[in-house]
């Protein structure tokens, strides 16, 4: 029983440690009315140089079996004056564009329907602060590059 109160505590030192290296995102903006501030807490590794993170921002919506959709807004990328980090603002009135086949006897589904997608740095010290409007969420994956190195090839043309 020792043993598993050690690592416990042992874990939990190491997680608290880990996360104080983390920025306070009390020194970003409060949203705005309408609209709430969204955190991506980074995971720290030594592989953070071959990673890249990709978020977008979407909400769940109904909609028919076929057709592919997606929102329609804005990603504005802004300065936190004085700190020397980025944060992002979504902005969108909320339209939904679509392919237009006709699929009268498939049945609705409900799917996560996202503006486009944004690739951002990955930096496991420093956490991705979004503002979205109170109805969105943002959802993000984490891209890992091999460590494989390779060269374009040089296209000559004749002059």
């Amino acid at each position: 029983m020792k043993k598993v109160i050690g690592l416990f505590l042992v874990f939990l030192s190491l997680t608290t440690g880990a996360m104080a290296q983390k920025v306070d995102v009390s020194i970003f903006p409060k949203p705005e009315k309408g609209y709430k501030q969204m955190v991506i807490e980074v995971p720290h590794s030594k592989q953070d140089a071959n990673k890249k993170i990709e978020f977008t921002v979407g909400k769940m919506m109904e909609v028919d079996g076929c057709n592919n959709y997606g929102l329609m807004g804005t990603l504005e990328k802004k300065d936190l004056q004085g700190w020397g980090y980025d944060y992002y603002v979504f902005t969108s009135k909320g339209d939904v564009f679509s392919t237009q086949m006709g699929c009268p006897d498939a049945p609705k589904r409900h799917l996560f329907v996202s503006a486009q997608p944004e690739t951002a740095r990955y930096n496991g010290r420093m956490p991705i602060v979004i503002y979205v409007p109170e109805e969105y969420e943002v959802r993000f994956k984490i891209f890992v590059a091999d460590q494989d190195e390779y060269e374009a090839q040089e296209v000559r043309t004749k002059k």
